[in-house]
């Protein structure tokens, strides 16, 4: 019963809202790998399908540094705020090509700069730090019990480093319940409730969605509510500031 799940997030949400800082001044950083990568039937291939997505997810959020390549099957990329980072991150996984799919650890706390490297700035610190924890945590979540998990979130505290706001379990807690159920929601979805839920994110009526569909106008608030998309954008809403 997702639309259960997303009401005790949203519980959660009214409960802690009135001193949530999402709009914080730590970074977000987030680390992408993709999800059973050796299984790609042509890795060439697909790398600019998946990087076209990230271009395209770059260009809505504005991150601070873009998502881009860095080794092996791995991205990263930095947000101004815990709410780009979670509409990048849900962006990207609705509009990845079919077979396509992606993990993602999700670190906020202080990022420092310690050099260039060929591709660019070296970077260290707790938020790089803590998006590893979090991808890692994610892996060994989706592997032991949750098998659609894709995302996990960390973040500093004034013991845990130099974050430049103390954010309580108790918001992690929050964070990581929305990521369970939206990712829940994702994993379940066929390619047209993921095509739907993406255009709607981007602002397209249903009217246009159904012409691009050849469906019934009918047919795509039938599909929002049946697979969880319109809870899926609200519940992003809430938890970003906005009201469902």
């Amino acid at each position: 019963m997702p639309n259960i799940s997303l009401r005790l997030i949203y519980t959660l949400y009214k409960q802690y809202a009135y001193e949530m800082p999402f709009l914080v001044s730590s970074p977000v950083a987030v680390i992408v790998d993709l999800v059973r990568s050796r299984q790609i039937a042509s890795r060439a291939e697909a790398q600019p399908l998946i990087e076209d997505t990230f271009g395209f997810v770059n260009g809505r959020v504005n991150p601070v540094q873009p998502i881009r390549a860095t080794i092996g099957d791995e991205f990263q990329g930095v947000f101004s705020t815990l709410g780009d980072a979670l509409e990048a991150t849900l962006l990207t996984r609705l509009a990845l090509p079919s077979g396509l799919d992606c993990r993602f650890g999700i670190g906020s706390g202080a990022i420092e700069t310690v050099g260039e490297g060929m591709a660019g700035r070296l970077q260290d610190g707790p938020g790089w730090w803590l998006a590893r924890e979090a991808i890692n945590e994610a892996h060994t979540r989706e592997k032991l019990r949750n098998p659609t998990l894709r995302s996990w979130f960390r973040a500093a505290t004034d013991e845990g480093g130099a974050s430049g706001a103390r954010l309580e379990p108790a918001y992690e807690s929050v964070v990581n319940a929305y990521l369970l159920t939206r990712d829940h929601l994702i994993s379940t979805m066929n390619d047209r409730a993921r095509r739907v839920t993406l255009g709607t994110a981007l602002g397209r009526s249903q009217s246009e969605l159904a012409a691009d569909e050849k469906v019934s106008q009918s047919a795509i608030s039938q599909a929002m509510r049946n697979s969880g998309g319109s809870s899926l954008l609200s519940s992003l809403d809430a938890l970003k500031g906005g009201a469902l």
